[in-house]
């Protein structure tokens, strides 16, 4: 699978850096797209730079990226944290940096589309463009850790996302997070 992961600027950068962790264990391949408050905010959040990934990092302003056109051939985008300003832009059309122009492109070509928001809480305009996001197939996946697997530490809170996520990417995990499961 050919995945476009993109980081903006909201906090939970975690999340991002989670995902990477698991998709580094696939064959699977990984492009990345940061916005610059993006970029920032993971270096103070996680305390590391993206380039620790080893994977190809595309500057936001960068159209020259292969999934910037519908030609290329990539499933899936997942947006790992979502402002609500680039949720905003992409339900309203306007593809201004390379991460709205990917999902401009994504929504065009009926790829698949996960955002994760990280806000609260939500104002009626976060959620009426949620809404219409979700009514043309974007999953909309607000990261909300859960508590029933009784996480022992922040890791394990944010990997309640994390697993959600790779379960909508369709990537095996082996976090032990499920309702009812022994955790």
């Amino acid at each position: 699978m050919k995945i476009v992961l993109a980081i903006t600027g909201a906090s939970g950068a975690v999340y991002a850096q989670r995902v990477l962790a698991f998709l580094r264990k696939t064959n699977h391949q990984v492009e990345i797209i940061a916005s610059r408050n993006g970029t920032q905010i993971y270096q103070q959040e996680v305390g590391a730079s993206l380039k620790e990934w080893d994977y190809k990092i595309y500057a936001n302003d960068d159209f020259t990226a292969p999934f910037a056109s519908g030609s290329a051939q990539y499933d899936l985008l997942a947006i790992i944290p979502c402002s609500t300003g680039t949720l905003s832009r992409i339900a309203t059309g306007i593809s201004d940096d390379l991460v709205t122009r990917t999902a401009d492109v994504f929504l065009k070509e009926r790829r698949k589309i996960i955002l994760v928001p990280r806000e609260t809480p939500f104002s009626s305009i976060h959620l009426e463009n949620m809404l219409k996001l979700s009514n043309l197939g974007v999953v909309i996946l607000p990261a909300n850790p859960s508590f029933y697997s009784k996480p022992k530490n922040l890791v394990e809170a944010v990997d309640t996302v994390t697993a959600r996520i790779l379960d909508h990417m369709g990537i095996q995990h082996d976090l032990k997070i499920r309702y009812g499961q022994d955790c």
